[in-house]
């Protein structure tokens, strides 16, 4: 039966790559598109990551341990990248480098979503197809959070593109996978809580202040728009 689950990641490619497009069509107005993915990734953290990685562990004290240790582990990894002020001309290139590791951390997050289906597949149908409909949600926001990241840490088109494909086809890998491999439930449980520290940094501290240095009620709306959006989808995927 898990292998049912193949034809359904098809579809969540589909959706990466939607919210791929949307990314590039906005371009010209990057601010505010980073402020849709800005309240995105930090509401997937808030109810969907964290949730699940609590639920799997059992153990609060240890979600927020490795909560942290992904939190300060990308802070770490951003500090190692761009060792002066992130807007100073000398450091463009290594700046770049830091959007390729954000949209990596994507890339590994729909990974995961596609063992998730994976595996959930492998219960019965209905949970299958549940996971499936979140999933689609996620990753056409993970699509749009791809190319974000890679545009607004200095980098080109080609290379969001190209970081756009990856994070497209991980969630179609990690359901072959999920779909041939015995994954255990703990270890999924902490990647869930290393990724939500991971997108709470990103969020917080590097995308929506960088959509708000210059606030306006567009970009606040679609900030409270993507974070209600995420939220109203997780209340239909936990019921």
């Amino acid at each position: 039966m898990t292998w049912i689950a193949i034809p359904f990641a098809l579809v969540t490619v589909l959706a990466a790559f939607g919210g791929g497009a949307a990314a590039l069509r906005l371009s010209r107005d990057l601010t505010t598109a980073i402020a849709l993915t800005g309240g995105v990734v930090v509401a997937v953290a808030l109810f969907h990551v964290l949730p699940e990685a609590t639920e799997i562990l059992d153990s609060p004290r240890k979600v927020g341990m490795l909560v942290g240790a992904g939190f300060v582990g990308f802070f770490l990894a951003e500090r190692l990248l761009v060792l002066h002020h992130r807007d100073a001309p000398e450091e463009a290139r290594a700046h770049s480098h830091v959007g390729a590791l954000g949209a990596g951390a994507v890339a590994i997050h729909t990974f995961i979503d596609g063992l998730g289906i994976g595996i959930a597949f492998s219960v019965d149908t209905a949970t299958g197809v549940l996971v499936f409909l979140a999933v689609v949600a996620h990753d056409f926001a993970d699509g749009l959070n791809s190319v974000a990241f890679v545009l607004h840490q200095g980098g080109t088109r080609r290379r969001a593109i190209t970081w756009l494909a990856i994070v497209a086809i991980a969630p179609l890998l990690g359901a072959i996978v999920g779909g041939a491999l015995d994954i255990s439930e703990q270890s999924l449980g902490e990647l869930l809580a290393l990724y939500a520290g991971f997108f709470l940094f990103m969020g917080a501290t590097d995308l929506l202040p960088h959509a708000h240095e210059h606030p306006s009620a567009k970009r606040v709306a679609v900030t409270a728009a993507g974070f209600a959006a995420v939220f109203l989808v997780s209340l239909l995927a936990a019921h």
